[in-house]
């Protein structure tokens, strides 16, 4: 990640091309890949996030790797998130591991209403600590949280699993942006805390802070 300061910016969070050099618009950047099997989101998601809308109609499959770059402010600095979405299809999965590496933070998707992409968890993050770095922030995502009444894997479920591989957890919708700007936020909040760390500075606990924020009225109270 990297320290920086700066100037206007684009719709995708990049400095104009007319820009003077070394004025980029953002403090920190950082890597956030999206995964989990085909189907469950991730692209839904990313969308919500960045322009606020649904990706409704038939569902295309994201071939290999796409990414969107969004800047937000959290505690008065600005976050570049490079946020990568991935093609949760098992022939694309050696595409995938090859950028696992340089991943600052992973949200893993569920969909509550598909048993067998909430079994296949434990595979993804087998592979998460197989390619990924030692200390990668995860969290876990169950998704379609909308659908309630064809849900089939309890919240408890998600949050038992959660526990027990010790990352955040929060159910979502794409269709409606329930805690899909929290996830995000979440996330921007503990790579700045990385980024700009002090040894007498305030801590910071990703876990404590979605169990806090899952309790209030607002999720955007910290921004």
């Amino acid at each position: 990640m990297t320290g920086m300061s700066g100037a206007a910016v684009t719709r995708d969070g990049e400095a104009p091309e007319d820009s003077p050099p070394c004025s980029p618009s953002y403090d920190v950047t950082g890597k956030v890949m999206l995964l989990g099997d085909s189907g469950v989101g991730k692209t839904c998601l990313l969308i919500q996030f960045k322009d606020g809308a649904f990706l409704s109609g038939t569902f295309i499959a994201t071939v290999g790797i796409d990414f969107r770059n969004k800047v937000v402010t959290v505690d008065g600095v600005r976050v570049k998130l490079q946020i990568w979405d991935t093609a949760g299809q098992e022939r694309f999965r050696s595409v995938t591991h090859a950028y696992y590496r340089d991943a600052q933070a992973l949200l893993l998707l569920y969909d509550i209403t598909n048993k067998s992409s909430f079994d296949n968890i434990r595979a993804w993050l087998t592979e998460i600590h197989e390619y990924a770095q030692r200390d990668v922030v995860i969290m876990l995502l169950g998704n379609k949280a909308d659908v309630s009444n064809e849900r089939v894997i309890r919240s408890e479920d998600g949050e038992t699993l959660a526990r027990e591989y010790g990352v955040p957890f929060m159910e979502t919708s794409a269709k409606t942006g329930m805690n899909v700007e929290l996830a995000f936020l979440a996330i921007a909040k503990e790579l700045k805390y990385r980024a700009l760390w002090q040894p007498d500075g305030p801590h910071f606990q990703i876990r404590d802070f979605v169990e806090s924020q899952k309790k209030q009225p607002s999720c955007c109270s910290f921004l």
